[in-house]
């Protein structure tokens, strides 16, 4: 029957993350630092709200574009968070998470041979989401040389004349990266002067390690007026609400492209779940102190597993944002990919090669610190045993 699978299908790669998720799936006693999934449950005031909605007999279908309350919530959290203003009515459609959020995006603006830039190390989605819209996807590396920062000389090499977009993730997955004002206003400039839409993927908008207070504004590519009709943003609820079950997204950007995307959503999905909207407009309204709680956490398991890190003889860099860090096992001999094999058979601790996220992420592996302290000082013993066992510990460099 393989004759019978599209050709484009068929030549897609399966999800390098899996591979191991897999492996550990059927092991005992693993610390797994591989999952990207908050390990908080859902604050109990944004479940109860998907509960009442059951109750209240909110089991029908909603608007294709989502309720006109949580509409009108994303619209007010963007606002009052980013100072990027939205109309409900027509720049705002919900969807079944971030991931359904990047897919429509996609489609909705690329015709078969566009290009769309995209950078690496990256999410491991977006190569194959962009060839599943027959469009060509276009790596832009970026380097530890440069904190992961996706710059505009980096971009200015790669943009050609079947260029359509531009496709990023800050705070980033899987190198913990931010962009600064100044780089998100250059790339936008970048995109103003070769007619291309950016395509935001901010679903670690709030796992953001320079807020100073919780009450700060936040800087997105959307809180610039002047661009504006450049920006479709993508966002979701999974990662800083620890909402991941409740598979809930939403895009916000010019009406033409929302009603793009409108359509493709409406005849592939109809509308994202009628409950998980109900604790999402929860989330908006009163999920501020839930974020700034889960923060500061994840802020200090970071806080320790860095410099623990460093000492083992791993370079690390000090991540700005998300949960994850990009850690530099080049100095082992090993390759990313025997390196995280190896630590999780022997010496059970999960972690995901570098180069699942693409090739210039050879030599690196993602440890996520969305997990208890507890655990991760235990990885960490472990990881030493193993640095040990191949003479490169601290002392053996």
């Amino acid at each position: 029957m393989r004759e019978r699978v599209a050709s484009h299908v068929a030549a897609l790669p399966k999800s390098g993350i899996r591979k191991f998720f897999d492996i550990v799936a059927q092991s005992k006693d693993i610390v797994s630092l591989g999952v990207g999934e908050p390990d908080f449950d859902t604050p109990w005031h944004i479940s109860r709200a998907a509960v009442t909605c059951l109750e209240d007999g909110g089991t029908h279908y909603t608007s294709n574009l989502g309720t006109p309350q949580l509409r009108q919530a994303i619209c007010r959290y963007l606002d009052r968070r980013f100072g990027a203003k939205f109309d409900w009515t027509r720049e705002v459609l919900v969807t079944v998470g971030v991931s359904e959020a990047i897919d429509l995006a996609i489609r909705a603006i690329c015709s078969p041979g566009d290009e769309v830039l995209y950078h690496e190390p990256c999410f491991v989605s977006y190569s194959p989401t962009i060839r599943l819209a027959h469009a060509e996807p276009v790596a832009v590396e970026t380097r530890v040389e440069d904190e992961f920062r996706l710059t505009v000389e980096a971009l200015e090499r790669r943009v050609g004349p079947r260029t359509r977009a531009v496709l990023l993730n800050f705070p980033c997955n899987p190198t913990g990266a931010t962009l600064s004002r100044e780089d998100m206003a250059a790339i936008l400039g970048f995109c103003e002067r070769h007619d291309l839409l950016l395509l935001a993927d901010e679903v670690y908008s709030e796992l953001n390690y320079g807020i100073a207070d919780p009450s700060e504004p936040l800087v997105s590519f959307a809180s610039f007026p002047e661009f504006r009709d450049r920006v479709v943003l993508l966002n979701g609820f999974s990662k800083s609400w620890a909402m991941t079950g409740f598979r809930l997204g939403y895009a916000c950007g010019p009406a033409d492209v929302v009603d793009a995307m409108m359509k493709i959503h409406q005849y592939g999905i109809m509308s994202a779940p009628t409950l998980s909207q109900a604790a999402g407009v929860e989330a908006m309204d009163f999920g501020d102190k839930d974020v700034d709680r889960m923060r500061r956490e994840y802020r200090k398991r970071r806080d320790y597993l860095v410099p623990a890190l460093n000492a083992l003889g791993l370079p690390t860099l000090m991540p700005k944002g998300a949960f994850y860090l990009f850690v530099d096992v080049r100095r082992t001999g090993l390759s990313d990919e025997e390196f995280a094999l190896r630590l999780l058979k022997e010496f059970g601790v999960a972690c995901v090669p570098g180069s699942a996220f693409g090739s210039c992420g050879a030599g690196f592996v993602r440890l996520s610190y969305a997990t208890s302290l507890d655990k991760i000082k235990l990885a960490v013993e472990r990881m030493a045993k193993m640095l040990a066992a191949i003479g490169r510990g601290p002392s053996g460099r």
